[in-house]
């Protein structure tokens, strides 16, 4: 049994998984429209090869990516190309390119789609990694990092413990909970399948104990394997993030910004990306869906859908039963870290979680108060960092004072503004600050 360590800060938030923890996933059909962006994932851009008016079928590669840190991007369904033009991109919060895809209904599969292995013995790590590039596989927990480059680690820094985040500790989401509960199976041979390609000889499933279907689910699904344990942690938010897993879990502290978890020998992935990877070896399928939380008391039948990449919120809103109330704010993603939208007319893209939908009367407009130094963001910072003074050089328009304060370590878990009693905007103005320096950085 592994000894959950201490870790600083975080807070306790209420949790609201019973809206749709036991809604099992459901598939949530094709929209009439799907819109790819190239850029949905960390590095550069997609780049597209195919044209206006192009006929393509499920799963077929429509961009290509470029460079080492960058994507694939496949057609999640068959269709006609209609346009390759700038769309608002929902996570980015401006205009991007996109593939505009008319589906015809048929949902007919590309010839490549079809089984590469059903034994990882009959692959080899570099095949893995190649499967992980060739199928635009990223990680799905947020960052969208691709995953090929990320089972490629320096030969200078091995690793040894590979982490399988099952934490899913944002409120509301349950996507995580509902795979672990009703495909562990092909969870666990996704991350066999990293653990091979990364080297690692130990493995350890991670999940936070309000999941108790999933944990007895893993756990049997891991009994055959000895190289894998699991760790179930105490509910606290953000116990989820990568470098709070691996200091709870191994007691390893990852260095600051550009410190990363393979400095300390460890990989840490979502068990969604590990099902995508399961998924692409066993069926040869791409990342073309992915599973997506529709919850929160704005919506009628709060759900879990698999749900192709490129679906409009509208669509799966309506699959949920449509709003219930007046709606006041709509969010992609948690209500801790997820970005609330102008509409409902933008596509989910590969690192969309969840959406979550909040009536008039839970939106509560509270005035912003001068900071009473009280220290309590600094007290639940994971991160050790003082968010007030880095909000405050960063309202000032003092970016240099900002990163000086080391703004770039804010992992943007929006603990501090939880728990700051005058409702200062304290992440907005440290992502602004982030922003700013980065664009000095490159200029």
């Amino acid at each position: 049994m592994i000894t959950i360590k201490k870790v600083f800060g975080g807070v306790d938030v209420p949790g609201k998984k019973e809206l749709s923890k036991d809604c099992p996933i459901e598939f949530a059909g094709i929209p009439g429209e799907v819109v790819l962006f190239l850029s949905q994932h960390t590095g550069a851009p997609s780049n597209p090869i195919v044209k206006p008016k192009d006929k393509v079928l499920r799963g077929q590669m429509i961009a290509e990516p470029q460079g080492t840190v960058s994507a694939a991007l496949h057609a999640p369904t068959s269709g006609v190309i209609k346009a390759i033009e700038p769309r608002f991109h929902p996570v980015q919060a401006r205009m991007a390119d996109a593939i505009i895809l008319q589906p015809d209904g048929e949902h007919v599969s590309d010839e490549s789609v079809k089984p590469l292995a059903s034994d990882l013995e009959d692959l080899t790590p570099e095949a893995i990694r190649t499967i992980a590039r060739q199928m635009g596989l990223v990680g799905l927990g947020g960052a969208a990092f691709p995953t090929a480059v990320k089972l490629a680690p320096p030969e200078n820094k091995p690793i040894d413990t590979y982490l399988l985040n099952g934490a899913e500790c944002e409120p509301y989401l349950t996507a995580d909970q509902r795979l672990m509960t009703e495909e562990a199976e092909k969870v666990i041979f996704g991350f066999r399948a990293f653990m091979k390609a990364s080297g690692a000889s130990r493995g350890i499933v991670c999940i936070e104990d309000n999941k108790p279907d999933s944990i007895e689910a893993m756990k049997r699904a891991i009994q055959p394997y000895s190289e894998i344990e699991l760790a179930v942690l105490t509910s606290r938010y953000p116990r989820g993030g990568e470098k709070q897993l691996i200091q709870a879990v191994l007691g390893r502290e990852v260095p600051p910004p550009p410190g990363l978890p393979l400095d300390v020998g460890v990989i840490v992935s979502n068990v969604g990306t590990a099902y995508a990877m399961a998924e692409s070896i066993l069926e040869g399928l791409p990342l073309i869906e992915r599973i997506v939380t529709v919850t929160g008391e704005g919506v009628a039948k709060p759900s879990n859908f698999k749900a192709l990449i490129g679906t409009p919120l509208s669509f799966l809103i309506d699959k949920a039963g449509g709003f219930n109330g007046t709606p006041r704010k709509v969010i992609m993603g948690g209500p801790m870290m997820g970005a609330a939208l102008r509409d409902t007319n933008v596509p989910i893209v590969k690192g969309t979680s969840g959406i979550l939908v909040f009536n008039v009367d839970q939106v509560v407009e509270e005035p912003i108060l001068p900071c009473i130094r009280c220290g309590k963001c600094v007290d639940v910072c994971p991160m050790r960092i003082q968010p007030l003074w880095i909000a405050a050089y960063s309202e000032r328009g003092l970016m240099e004072q900002a990163e000086n304060a080391r703004a770039m370590d804010c992992c943007e878990c929006g603990a501090c503004a939880f728990a700051c009693p005058a409702k200062r905007p304290l992440v907005q103005w440290i992502k602004l600050a982030k922003a700013e320096i980065t664009a000095m950085r490159r200029a």
